[in-house]
Protein backbone atom coordinates (compact mmCIF):
# COMPACT_ATOMS: atom_id res chain seq x y z
CA UNK A 1 0.00 0.00 0.00
CA UNK A 2 2.88 2.26 1.02
CA UNK A 3 4.17 1.90 -2.96
CA UNK A 4 0.68 2.77 -4.03
CA UNK A 5 0.00 6.08 -2.12
CA UNK A 6 4.15 6.94 -3.48
CA UNK A 7 2.92 6.60 -6.77
CA UNK A 8 -0.56 8.37 -6.43
CA UNK A 9 1.27 11.27 -5.15
CA UNK A 10 3.92 11.48 -7.67
CA UNK A 11 1.15 11.65 -10.83
CA UNK A 12 -0.54 14.03 -8.77
CA UNK A 13 2.64 16.29 -8.56
CA UNK A 14 3.36 15.20 -12.06
CA UNK A 15 -0.17 16.37 -13.74
CA UNK A 16 -0.20 19.29 -11.74
CA UNK A 17 3.28 20.62 -13.01
CA UNK A 18 2.13 19.85 -16.54
CA UNK A 19 -1.32 21.61 -16.26
CA UNK A 20 1.05 24.66 -14.57
CA UNK A 21 3.26 24.85 -17.55
CA UNK A 22 0.49 24.79 -20.35
CA UNK A 23 -0.96 28.10 -18.02
CA UNK A 24 2.47 29.06 -18.27
CA UNK A 25 2.85 28.93 -21.65
CA UNK A 26 -0.12 30.57 -22.45
CA UNK A 27 0.09 33.27 -20.21
CA UNK A 28 3.61 34.41 -21.31
CA UNK A 29 3.49 33.65 -24.99
CA UNK A 30 0.60 36.37 -24.70
CA UNK A 31 2.74 38.42 -22.78
CA UNK A 32 0.08 39.26 -19.86
CA UNK A 33 0.93 39.95 -16.21
CA UNK A 34 -0.88 37.06 -15.65
CA UNK A 35 2.48 35.07 -15.64
CA UNK A 36 3.99 36.89 -13.15
CA UNK A 37 1.62 36.66 -10.95
CA UNK A 38 1.37 32.69 -11.15
CA UNK A 39 4.95 32.58 -10.84
CA UNK A 40 5.16 35.02 -7.97
CA UNK A 41 1.90 34.14 -6.13
CA UNK A 42 1.11 30.69 -6.89
CA UNK A 43 1.34 28.63 -3.90
CA UNK A 44 0.13 24.76 -4.80
CA UNK A 45 2.64 22.32 -3.66
CA UNK A 46 1.01 21.77 -0.30
CA UNK A 47 1.39 18.48 0.19
CA UNK A 48 4.69 17.01 0.82
CA UNK A 49 6.10 13.55 -0.50
CA UNK A 50 5.49 10.71 1.20
CA UNK A 51 9.39 10.43 2.16
CA UNK A 52 10.59 12.89 4.42
CA UNK A 53 14.49 12.48 2.60
CA UNK A 54 12.73 13.75 -0.15
CA UNK A 55 11.73 16.87 0.79
CA UNK A 56 13.73 18.61 -2.10
CA UNK A 57 11.92 17.45 -4.67
CA UNK A 58 8.63 19.96 -4.15
CA UNK A 59 8.60 22.74 -2.41
CA UNK A 60 6.12 25.95 -1.92
CA UNK A 61 8.24 28.35 -3.57
CA UNK A 62 7.27 28.17 -7.33
CA UNK A 63 10.22 29.41 -8.85
CA UNK A 64 12.31 26.86 -7.48
CA UNK A 65 9.80 24.29 -8.83
CA UNK A 66 10.42 25.52 -12.23
CA UNK A 67 14.13 24.91 -12.42
CA UNK A 68 13.28 21.52 -11.42
CA UNK A 69 11.02 20.91 -14.27
CA UNK A 70 13.48 23.39 -16.54
CA UNK A 71 10.70 25.75 -16.90
CA UNK A 72 13.04 29.03 -17.29
CA UNK A 73 14.00 27.28 -21.11
CA UNK A 74 9.98 28.50 -21.31
CA UNK A 75 10.21 31.91 -19.79
CA UNK A 76 13.66 33.06 -20.16
CA UNK A 77 13.14 33.29 -24.17
CA UNK A 78 10.03 36.07 -23.74
CA UNK A 79 11.05 37.72 -20.46
CA UNK A 80 15.07 37.70 -21.04
CA UNK A 81 15.32 38.08 -24.91
CA UNK A 82 19.02 38.25 -26.04
CA UNK A 83 19.51 40.38 -29.01
CA UNK A 84 22.22 40.87 -31.52
CA UNK A 85 23.23 43.82 -30.16
CA UNK A 86 23.09 42.98 -26.84
CA UNK A 87 25.21 39.67 -27.50
CA UNK A 88 27.70 41.61 -29.59
CA UNK A 89 27.83 44.78 -26.69
CA UNK A 90 27.49 42.56 -23.78
CA UNK A 91 28.00 38.71 -23.94
CA UNK A 92 30.85 38.60 -26.80
CA UNK A 93 33.00 41.39 -24.86
CA UNK A 94 33.15 39.46 -21.92
CA UNK A 95 33.64 36.18 -23.59
CA UNK A 96 36.11 37.31 -25.89
CA UNK A 97 38.29 38.92 -22.78
CA UNK A 98 38.28 34.91 -21.09
CA UNK A 99 39.33 33.69 -24.38
CA UNK A 100 42.01 35.99 -24.62
CA UNK A 101 43.66 35.22 -21.14
CA UNK A 102 43.38 31.88 -21.96
CA UNK A 103 45.22 31.82 -25.24
CA UNK A 104 48.31 33.83 -23.53
CA UNK A 105 48.98 32.77 -20.68
CA UNK A 106 51.62 30.27 -19.42
CA UNK A 107 50.86 27.17 -19.07
CA UNK A 108 52.36 27.31 -15.05
CA UNK A 109 50.42 30.32 -14.81
CA UNK A 110 47.04 31.01 -13.05
CA UNK A 111 44.54 33.43 -13.53
CA UNK A 112 41.74 34.03 -11.76
CA UNK A 113 38.80 33.46 -14.15
CA UNK A 114 35.19 32.79 -12.90
CA UNK A 115 34.29 29.72 -15.16
CA UNK A 116 30.60 29.16 -14.04
CA UNK A 117 30.16 32.70 -15.11
CA UNK A 118 31.64 32.51 -18.40
CA UNK A 119 29.78 28.87 -19.49
CA UNK A 120 26.51 30.60 -18.01
CA UNK A 121 27.05 33.03 -20.89
CA UNK A 122 28.09 30.51 -23.14
CA UNK A 123 24.61 28.68 -22.29
CA UNK A 124 22.51 31.96 -22.69
CA UNK A 125 24.00 32.42 -26.48
CA UNK A 126 23.02 28.96 -27.63
CA UNK A 127 19.89 29.37 -25.55
CA UNK A 128 19.23 32.66 -27.27
CA UNK A 129 19.64 31.16 -31.12
CA UNK A 130 23.31 32.84 -31.12
CA UNK A 131 25.17 29.96 -31.31
CA UNK A 132 26.30 30.34 -35.53
CA UNK A 133 27.35 33.68 -34.07
CA UNK A 134 28.86 32.71 -31.32
CA UNK A 135 30.70 29.23 -32.98
CA UNK A 136 31.94 32.19 -35.57
CA UNK A 137 33.29 34.78 -33.22
CA UNK A 138 35.31 31.99 -31.21
CA UNK A 139 36.74 30.62 -34.94
CA UNK A 140 37.33 34.51 -35.97
CA UNK A 141 38.81 35.21 -32.16
CA UNK A 142 41.36 32.09 -31.73
CA UNK A 143 42.21 32.16 -35.87
CA UNK A 144 43.41 35.56 -35.13
CA UNK A 145 46.00 34.90 -32.51
CA UNK A 146 47.24 31.88 -34.23
CA UNK A 147 47.97 34.33 -37.38
CA UNK A 148 49.79 36.35 -34.73
CA UNK A 149 51.77 33.47 -33.03
CA UNK A 150 52.72 32.15 -36.38
CA UNK A 151 54.43 35.87 -37.62
CA UNK A 152 56.18 35.66 -34.23
CA UNK A 153 57.40 32.41 -35.53
CA UNK A 154 58.48 33.52 -38.78
CA UNK A 155 61.06 35.74 -37.03
CA UNK A 156 62.43 33.70 -34.70
CA UNK A 157 65.85 32.86 -35.25
CA UNK A 158 66.72 29.25 -36.09
CA UNK A 159 68.69 28.40 -32.82
CA UNK A 160 65.62 29.28 -30.60
CA UNK A 161 62.69 28.07 -33.79
CA UNK A 162 62.55 24.77 -32.14
CA UNK A 163 61.79 25.83 -28.53
CA UNK A 164 59.38 28.36 -29.66
CA UNK A 165 57.39 26.19 -31.33
CA UNK A 166 57.12 23.91 -28.67
CA UNK A 167 56.36 26.60 -26.50
CA UNK A 168 53.60 27.76 -28.71
CA UNK A 169 52.02 24.25 -28.82
CA UNK A 170 52.17 23.35 -25.62
CA UNK A 171 50.44 26.92 -24.40
CA UNK A 172 47.22 26.35 -27.41
CA UNK A 173 47.21 22.90 -26.14
CA UNK A 174 46.87 24.39 -22.52
CA UNK A 175 44.40 26.89 -23.69
CA UNK A 176 42.10 24.34 -24.86
CA UNK A 177 41.93 21.92 -22.00
CA UNK A 178 40.29 25.74 -20.61
CA UNK A 179 37.98 26.36 -23.63
CA UNK A 180 36.66 23.76 -24.56
CA UNK A 181 34.67 22.95 -21.31
CA UNK A 182 33.50 26.17 -20.99
CA UNK A 183 31.76 26.40 -24.82
CA UNK A 184 30.53 22.45 -24.01
CA UNK A 185 27.15 23.62 -24.30
CA UNK A 186 27.53 25.12 -28.03
CA UNK A 187 29.55 21.81 -29.14
CA UNK A 188 27.05 19.50 -27.81
CA UNK A 189 23.78 21.66 -29.00
CA UNK A 190 25.19 23.45 -31.94
CA UNK A 191 28.66 22.09 -33.10
CA UNK A 192 28.05 18.35 -32.89
CA UNK A 193 23.80 18.30 -33.95
CA UNK A 194 24.13 20.62 -37.05
CA UNK A 195 27.68 20.19 -38.00
CA UNK A 196 28.51 17.10 -37.21
CA UNK A 197 31.96 17.80 -35.69
CA UNK A 198 33.64 18.42 -32.47
CA UNK A 199 34.98 21.62 -30.86
CA UNK A 200 38.32 20.82 -30.13
CA UNK A 201 39.08 18.52 -33.51
CA UNK A 202 37.87 22.06 -35.21
CA UNK A 203 40.57 24.38 -32.69
CA UNK A 204 43.32 21.59 -33.34
CA UNK A 205 42.67 21.91 -37.16
CA UNK A 206 43.04 25.56 -36.78
CA UNK A 207 46.75 25.23 -35.37
CA UNK A 208 47.28 22.70 -37.50
CA UNK A 209 46.39 24.65 -40.87
CA UNK A 210 47.60 28.46 -39.51
CA UNK A 211 51.05 27.51 -37.51
CA UNK A 212 51.78 24.01 -38.31
CA UNK A 213 51.83 23.83 -42.20
CA UNK A 214 53.12 26.78 -42.53
CA UNK A 215 55.93 25.81 -40.88
CA UNK A 216 56.59 22.65 -41.12
CA UNK A 217 59.21 22.33 -43.86
CA UNK A 218 61.67 24.55 -41.67
CA UNK A 219 60.76 22.73 -38.55
CA UNK A 220 61.25 18.69 -39.96
CA UNK A 221 64.79 19.92 -41.01
CA UNK A 222 65.72 21.38 -37.90
CA UNK A 223 64.17 18.35 -35.68
CA UNK A 224 66.81 16.23 -37.81
CA UNK A 225 69.75 18.05 -37.33
CA UNK A 226 69.20 18.81 -33.60
CA UNK A 227 68.69 14.89 -33.62
CA UNK A 228 71.80 14.32 -35.08
CA UNK A 229 73.84 15.96 -32.52
CA UNK A 230 72.34 14.85 -29.02
CA UNK A 231 71.61 17.20 -26.10
CA UNK A 232 71.74 20.32 -28.38
CA UNK A 233 67.59 20.37 -27.85
CA UNK A 234 66.68 18.50 -24.66
CA UNK A 235 64.81 15.44 -25.27
CA UNK A 236 61.79 15.94 -23.74
CA UNK A 237 61.36 19.22 -26.07
CA UNK A 238 61.89 16.95 -29.10
CA UNK A 239 59.57 14.09 -28.08
CA UNK A 240 56.77 16.94 -27.50
CA UNK A 241 57.36 18.54 -30.81
CA UNK A 242 57.31 15.49 -32.54
CA UNK A 243 53.96 13.48 -30.80
CA UNK A 244 52.34 17.17 -31.22
CA UNK A 245 53.14 17.06 -35.22
CA UNK A 246 51.81 13.53 -35.71
CA UNK A 247 48.78 14.21 -33.71
CA UNK A 248 48.13 17.32 -35.72
CA UNK A 249 48.51 15.59 -39.11
CA UNK A 250 49.45 12.00 -38.80
CA UNK A 251 50.44 12.48 -43.38
CA UNK A 252 53.30 14.24 -42.42
CA UNK A 253 55.12 10.98 -41.75
CA UNK A 254 56.49 10.59 -45.19
CA UNK A 255 58.14 13.55 -44.58
CA UNK A 256 61.03 12.40 -42.22
CA UNK A 257 59.88 8.38 -41.62
CA UNK A 258 62.71 8.02 -39.73
CA UNK A 259 62.75 10.62 -37.29
CA UNK A 260 59.44 10.28 -36.75
CA UNK A 261 59.89 6.39 -36.29
CA UNK A 262 61.99 7.09 -33.38
CA UNK A 263 59.50 8.70 -30.74
CA UNK A 264 55.98 7.91 -32.30
CA UNK A 265 56.00 3.56 -31.72
CA UNK A 266 54.35 1.63 -35.08
CA UNK A 267 55.19 4.41 -37.67
CA UNK A 268 56.70 1.97 -40.20
CA UNK A 269 54.76 -0.82 -41.91
CA UNK A 270 55.01 -3.80 -40.53
CA UNK A 271 57.48 -7.12 -41.28
CA UNK A 272 57.19 -8.81 -44.08
CA UNK A 273 58.93 -12.53 -44.58
CA UNK A 274 59.68 -11.86 -48.03
CA UNK A 275 61.79 -8.93 -46.64
CA UNK A 276 64.19 -10.96 -44.18
CA UNK A 277 67.17 -11.10 -46.72
CA UNK A 278 67.17 -7.08 -46.89
CA UNK A 279 66.78 -6.97 -43.07
CA UNK A 280 69.84 -9.29 -42.79
CA UNK A 281 71.82 -7.19 -45.38
CA UNK A 282 71.04 -3.83 -43.28
CA UNK A 283 72.04 -5.73 -40.22
CA UNK A 284 74.89 -7.00 -41.20
CA UNK A 285 76.17 -3.15 -42.67
CA UNK A 286 75.09 -2.07 -39.24
CA UNK A 287 77.90 -4.28 -37.64
CA UNK A 288 79.98 -3.22 -40.53
CA UNK A 289 80.13 0.09 -40.21
CA UNK A 290 79.93 -0.02 -36.05
CA UNK A 291 83.26 -1.94 -36.73
CA UNK A 292 84.73 0.46 -38.91
CA UNK A 293 84.28 2.72 -35.87
CA UNK A 294 86.02 0.80 -33.40
CA UNK A 295 83.18 -0.80 -31.56
CA UNK A 296 84.68 -3.98 -30.64
CA UNK A 297 82.26 -7.10 -30.76
CA UNK A 298 83.62 -8.60 -27.72
CA UNK A 299 84.87 -12.07 -27.42
CA UNK A 300 83.42 -14.42 -30.39
CA UNK A 301 85.63 -17.55 -29.28
CA UNK A 302 83.28 -19.18 -27.67
CA UNK A 303 80.70 -18.79 -30.47
CA UNK A 304 80.22 -21.99 -32.16
CA UNK A 305 81.46 -21.28 -36.18
CA UNK A 306 77.53 -22.57 -37.22
CA UNK A 307 76.77 -19.00 -35.87
CA UNK A 308 79.94 -16.76 -37.41
CA UNK A 309 78.55 -13.68 -39.75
Amino acid sequence: MKWRKKMSSCSMITTITLALCAHLRRCVWTRTPAAVTLVNQTHFCSAQPPDSHRHHFVQRDCPVLLRHVNMCDVVCPVMNGMSAEEYRTVYWPKLESVIDQLLTQSPLEHISISYEQIYSHVYKCVCQQHSELLYNDLMWKITCHLDRVSSELQASPAECFIENFNIALTQYTAALHCIVPVFIYMNKFYIETKLNRDLREDLMKLFSDHVAEKHVHTLLPLLQNAHSMPFQVKPSTMASVMKGLHSLRPDWVPLAPALFSRFIPQIHPPALASQLPFYAAQDKKLQLELSLNGFCRGDQSRKRASEES
